[in-house]
């Protein structure tokens, strides 16, 4: 997911794909507990892609 591809999107968008991203993030953290986590990158990407989000929403004077 690119910055470019977050900014054209709305507020409504971009907080729905936060709360995906977040539920994404958990569902890995509980695959990596149990040990059933085979992409380990996936975690890190994950966690970049939440960063971009609420980048984007801050500049958009959104509060996160």
């Amino acid at each position: 997911m690119k910055a470019s591809e977050l900014r054209n999107k709305q507020l409504d968008e971009l907080k729905s794909t936060l709360v995906d991203l977040h539920r994404e993030a958990f569902s890995l953290r509980m695959q990596k507990a149990t040990g059933q986590l085979a992409k380990f990158h996936q975690i890190k990407t994950v966690r970049r892609d939440i960063a971009r989000v609420n980048m984007v929403l801050a500049e958009k004077g959104e509060k996160v």
